[in-house]
This record gives C-alpha cells, sequence and structure tokens, in this order.
C-alpha cells in the first residue's frame, strides 16, 4: 500500500542499534516495508547475513562507535558515545526522517524544514524510572562504579530531554509508553501498537501438561523467579527456552519439574508456544510481543499485571478473558496466579486468545502508520507557509 503523500520524498530511518532481531527490530521492520526506499542509519550493525531478511536488503549506515574495540559484544558499554555519536549522522539531505528508538535515535540532528516522527518504543528506561532497579541488576548501585554509572546516566537524561525538543510528532507503542513520554518529555504522543506476523502461529486447541515461558535471559525478564516460583510447585511442570547472561542463575534455581531447554529456533518455540497449558510472562514490558504470540496459537498467558500487558491481554475480569494477572513479581504472587488460572481455565478459549491477537495485524500497523505519518506531513507543510506575526 504506497504512500502518496511520501513516497517521492528522501526518507531516513534511524535505529538506536542492530544486534538482534527483537521487539523493536520488528517494529523497524514494518515501518521499512512501509518506506522501502529509505535509508537506514544505526550507532552500530552487527546483523550476521543470513539473518538480515527483515532489513529488506539494506545497508545500514553507522557511527564510529561500530570499530570501537569489542563493539561487536561490548556495544552497550559505549552508552555514554552514544549520543555524540547519533549526532554525527549527517540527515540535512532528507525530506522525512523516522526514529525507531528506545535509547539514542530519537536525538539525530535535524533542521526546521525537516520532519522528524519518533516512534518510541519507550524512553530510557535504564536512565529513567528504572534506573534504580537497573542499577542493582547490574551491580552498579554502590562503590566507585556504581556513582560514576550514576553520573553517566545522570548526563543521558538531560541530553534526552534537551533532544525531545527536535522531535514533530511523537508516536508511542502503547498507552503505557505514551504517559511514560508525558512524565519524561512533557509531549503528548498518538499510540499505534507493535504488530504480530499473525500468520506464523497456527491455532492449537489441545493443550498438554505444562507452562511455558521464553525470553532473553537478562535480569529484568525475571525468568529465575519464575523458575524458582515453579520449583516450589513440584507437581507442575515448566520448560524455559532462551539464553542470556542469567542461564547460570536460572539453571541453579531450576528443580526436577523445571527444564531449562536454552535458545531453540522459532519454529521450535512456536510448536512449544501451542501446545503449552499457558505461557508464563513476569516482566514489566513496554508493550510485549511474545505474550501476544502466544495467544496467536490460543495459548493463555499468565503475567505480570503491569506495562504494555494491561492492553494485550485480556483479564478474567472481562467477558472473554485470555488470561490471568498477578500483582506483583514474587513467588506468592505467581503461584496464586497459577491456581487461579487452573480454577478459571475453562473460561479462556483457545479461539479467544486467537481472536485477540489478530487485532495486532502487520497490515493494520503499516496502513495506521502511512496514514498517521501523511496527515503530520500535511500539517508540517501548511505550517511552512504560514508565515509567522512578528511583534517588537
Amino acid at each position: 500500500m504506497p504512500n502518496i503523500k511520501v513516497q517521492n520524498m528522501k526518507v531516513a530511518v534511524i535505529h538506536d542499534w542492530l544486534t538482534v532481531y527483537a521487539g523493536a527490530e520488528r517494529v523497524l521492520e514494518q515501518i521499512l516495508l512501509c518506506y522501502p526506499n529509505a535509508d537506514l542509519y544505526s550507532v552500530v550493525d552487527f546483523i550476521p547475513s543470513e539473518k538480515r531478511g527483515f532489513l529488506l536488503g539494506k545497508t545500514a549506515t553507522t557511527s564510529f562507535v561500530q570499530i570501537l574495540p569489542f563493539a561487536r559484544t561490548k556495544y552497550r558499554q559505549y552508552l555514554s558515545l552514544m549520543p555524540l555519536a547519533v549526532e554525527q549522522f549527517d540527515l540535512s539531505s532528507y525530506d522525512l526522517v523516522i526514529s525507531c528508538s528506545h535509547a539514542v535515535a530519537k536525538g539525530v540532528i535535524t533542521g526546521p524544514d525537516q520532519l522528524h516522527i519518533s516512534y518510541v518504543n519507550s524512553p530510557m528506561r535504564y536512565a529513567w524510572d528504572l534506573q534504580h532497579q537497573y542499577l542493582r541488576d547490574s551491580g552498579l548501585d554502590k562503590d566507585a562504579k556504581g556513582w560514576l554509572a550514576k553520573w553517566v546516566l545522570h548526563k543521558m537524561r538531560i541530553w534526552d530531554v534537551r533532544t525531545a525538543n527536535g522531535v514533530d510528532f511523537f508516536i508511542a507503542n502503547s498507552h503505557f509508553i505514551r504517559r511514560r513520554i508525558w512524565k519524561t518529555y512533557r509531549r503528548d504522543a498518538a499510540v499505534l501498537y507493535p504488530s504480530v506476523e499473525i500468520s506464523k502461529f497456527t491455532l492449537r486447541e489441545d493443550k498438554e501438561d505444562f507452562y511455558l515461558t521464553a525470553s532473553r535471559l537478562v535480569p529484568y525478564k525475571k525468568i529465575d523467579l519464575i523458575a524458582e516460583t515453579f520449583t516450589a510447585m513440584p507437581e507442575k511442570r515448566l520448560i524455559i527456552i532462551g539464553d542470556g547472561p542469567e542461564m547460570q542463575k536460572v539453571r541453579a534455581k531450576a528443580g526436577a519439574n523445571v527444564t531449562v531447554l536454552g535458545y531453540k529456533p522459532d519454529d521450535v518455540l512456536r510448536d512449544y508456544m501451542q501446545r503449552a497449558k499457558a505461557f508464563i510472562f513476569a516482566a514489566e514490558e513496554d508493550f510485549g510481543i511474545v505474550p501476544l504470540e502466544a495467544q496467536a496459537c490460543g495459548t493463555p498467558v499468565i503475567a505480570y499485571g503491569k506495562g504494555g500487558v494491561l492492553e494485550t491481554i485480556r483479564g478474567l475480569d472481562d467477558k472473554q478473558p485470555t488470561g490471568v494477572f498477578f500483582a506483583e513479581q514474587s513467588i506468592s504472587a505467581i503461584k496464586a496466579a497459577v491456581t487461579t488460572f487452573e480454577q478459571e481455565a475453562a473460561r479462556i478459549l483457545p479461539v479467544t486468545c486467537r481472536d485477540n491477537a489478530c487485532r495486532f495485524e502487520p497490515e493494520k500497523f503499516r496502513a495506521e502508520f502511512m496514514t498517521c505519518v501523511g496527515h503530520q506531513w500535511d500539517r508540517f507543510q501548511q505550517s511552512l507557509t504560514t508565515a509567522p506575526s512578528s511583534k517588537v
């Protein structure tokens, strides 16, 4: 579906960093499908050749961070340099600049005759309301390293607020993130949910007797908490799929009834999602695509009731529920939610879960995104032709 209003423009799309194909990269993929002739920029690009399909054959223009020592695996340690890096991109020849941002991408420099639209997956979580949790989980809440990290994040916050002024229009990936944008920048934002590749997931109504969780094994995902909870319920079986720095910690908390499979390809993960009794999700996420993928398989979700999942999962207070929420990230709360789910499971139908996920089809995202951009371009053009009044 071509966007007539911008198809002849010169468009740049800026992403924070390209290292994996995760939630933010799926949004980027849909944006590139909207504007296939756009040029792509990113602080670093380490996507291997066999996994670059979502970039539509594009090679990103990268920053000096790309060639710094150990950047391939330690790029996050150069976070303090990324504001400088993203400001070095020369975008002066573009009519439309679209940033897909959860860190620094929105900080690119644009001029008064360029329209900059920023799709925000989140303001920098670790610099704002989740700073203290991030520092604790990273072991940076004390000592000299801790004070250095706090100083860096302090400077990042100042830069982050300043660069919000360079964005003409914000789009948030959920109402939760819209509130975070307002709290951080005092700017309003439209809400456009990310999409799920519904066609890749098949409804299965007959479920097996195990629970599933799948994620990168990083602290805020709380996979170790899920493992510990099910270890305390030895009569229930849990499968964990994923890899990451928390692997040893997760394995240490996994009892005999908890199977840690590590990384598995997408087809294997989909098979487990289709067969699982329910999917367990304990993170506070900005949106959360994986719980929707589980629902696309007809699988209910037991989730921490905070963040974007409140907009993608229908709890037991709904006439057509697709999951169960728990109120805190604790063993007792998850255990109680699992018990509640088993008592109410007959109310949560696989076909209802699937229908709920279908609200987030990619075609809908692309149509609404291009409509939004076209509308903002019209308004922007009108502002350029309206002479401002001046009084001395």
